[in-house]
């Protein structure tokens, strides 16, 4: 009897240690998903068991870039319509892109003078031949963009960077007198580095820094539909090199971040090779902005793998990306998981690039090309327009494009689109300075990226583009959890420290 008791009692301490030990291997994950079946970061509690789920392990200790931030663009449209809605719509917008409840916009970015998604067009050096820019203004960026930005700032709890980027300098400054087109006069380098210093100056008595900023907005052009200026990559160095770096420097102005390229990724190596030729090309340039629009189906990662190797302690910024050339959407959640969209290319790309741009979700542009971003070394990415209306404007080009936001100013009307919800998903859950680490994953399908924030938590987004929903093992450090993903979804999964 004493001996069956005993094994009774060691049977069930061994239990209770067995349970514990099982509890103990528990990955405790926090998910939160958006889907086309509804969820809207919804945050997830249960989830279906698999007998066969896939595996995703988690390798915080291999390395790779240091987190600078996700957000989106503050133009003249975007201010425009908030100063058109009601306070309290206004605010709303506001404080969903940027309190600690809403997205938590981290990196952004502003025109400086005027761009295509501009209600007119409009220059802070209206004088011709004010070489000294003694009438530098920012005066037309005092009703809309300067407030819209310092409300912004006032809903942040963390803050936010902002770089500034200029489509073109004054028609005067330039070869062909245009606001399209053309090139920078040689006799007015010194009075366009100038410009950039006399814009942080004007800010920051408004109550704004500026954290730095890239050289030009496509420098390749655009068409000439817009607002644009023309360098090759040796030009842009050149100016970089001996103007607008030793202008900044000799202002007290050097941490200023100095962002090279800034257009599509397709030419990416051309402008690289340029900026970090050698120490001294090298100086001045902090890294290298980019954007979508060669293609929203394909990241170009040997680009962006040769654009790190080639400089790897220099930045990489995805600094613009919009649903362009199309009408938003209104009200209409399950349109932006189909592949209806069509992006400028579909009809105007050359026909040996046309298979760059199909007919292809919203959604699954924005996360996929987030998500290869982060994997092939990109440190940041901004989107275009915060806040469009139902048209896709204003512009005074016509230019239609996609915001997160849609609002009818008429109605006083607001719409929250997925990819709002899309973009929140990495703003919101990978903080700035995080470093993405590795993983291991077994299922094609998902497409999965991850990061340690500076609070020690790691946040692991995954999109799944397939009808089925899936379920998967997420491991780190030998403990286990059991989730499942519904059906074209985007998920963030935040394992606390």
């Amino acid at each position: 009897m004493k001996t069956t008791k005993y094994y009774t009692i060691l049977f069930l301490v061994l239990f209770i240690m067995g349970c514990n030990n099982k509890n103990d291997e528990k990955l405790n994950a926090e998910v939160y998903e958006t889907s086309a079946s509804g969820n809207k970061l919804t945050a997830l509690k249960e989830f279906v068991n698999s007998e066969n789920p896939s595996q995703i392990n988690l390798l915080p200790e291999e390395k790779y870039q240091t987190i600078t931030g996700f957000g989106g663009a503050f133009t003249e449209s975007s201010a425009y319509l908030l100063n058109k809605l009601s306070e309290e719509n206004r605010q709303k917008i506001i404080d969903a892109y940027f309190s600690p409840e809403g997205a938590q916009y981290s990196l952004t970015r502003t025109h400086m003078n005027s761009c295509d998604f501009s209600v007119s067009n409009y220059s802070y050096t209206p004088v011709e031949g004010d070489k000294d820019l003694v009438h530098f203004t920012i005066e037309e960026d005092k009703d809309d963009l300067i407030p819209f930005i310092k409300a912004a700032m006032a809903a942040s709890k963390d803050g936010f960077k902002i770089f500034g980027s200029p489509w073109t300098a004054a028609p005067w400054m330039k070869d062909n007198n245009n606001w399209v087109g053309g090139k920078l006069l040689p006799e007015y380098y010194d009075t366009w580095a100038l410009f950039f210093s006399k814009y942080v100056d004007a800010y920051k008595e408004e109550g704004i820094d500026i954290w730095g900023f890239t050289v030009e907005n496509e420098p390749l052009g655009n068409g000439n539909n817009w607002e644009s200026m023309h360098y090759t990559p040796d030009e842009m160095t050149n100016f970089v090199v001996n103007h607008l770096g030793p202008k900044l420097e000799a202002d007290g102005k050097g941490d200023l971040k100095i962002l090279g390229y800034d257009q599509n990724r397709e030419h990416l190596k051309e402008w690289v090779d340029s900026q970090f030729k050698n120490e001294e090309t090298s100086k001045y340039f902090d890294g290298t902005a980019i954007h979508w629009y060669a293609s929203t189906f394909d990241v170009f990662p040997e680009e962006l793998q040769n654009a790190h190797n080639k400089a790897p302690d220099k930045l990489l910024i995805q600094s613009e990306a919009c649903i362009d050339a199309q009408v938003p959407v209104w009200q209409d959640d399950a349109w932006y998981f189909k592949k209806e969209a069509t992006d400028w290319g579909f009809d105007w790309a050359p026909e040996k690039d046309k298979h760059l741009h199909p007919k292809y979700a919203p959604v699954n542009r924005y996360a996929r090309d987030i998500i290869g971003c982060l994997n092939n070394w990109v440190d940041g990415w901004v989107d275009w327009n915060m806040v469009l209306d139902t048209k896709g404007g204003p512009n005074w080009f016509k230019n239609w494009c996609i915001a997160p936001v849609i609002v009818d100013p008429e109605k006083d009307e607001v719409y929250f689109t997925p990819l709002y919800y899309t973009m929140a998903h990495f703003s919101k859950f990978i903080r700035p300075n995080a470093e993405v680490i590795g993983l291991e994953k077994t299922d094609e399908d998902l497409m999965v990226t991850a990061a340690k924030n500076p609070d020690g938590s790691i946040a692991v987004v995954i999109f799944n583009d397939s009808e089925n929903d899936k379920t998967f093992d997420l491991s780190l450090n030998n403990k286990t959890n059991t989730l499942t993903i519904s059906a074209k979804a985007i998920q963030s999964i935040v394992i606390a420290n």
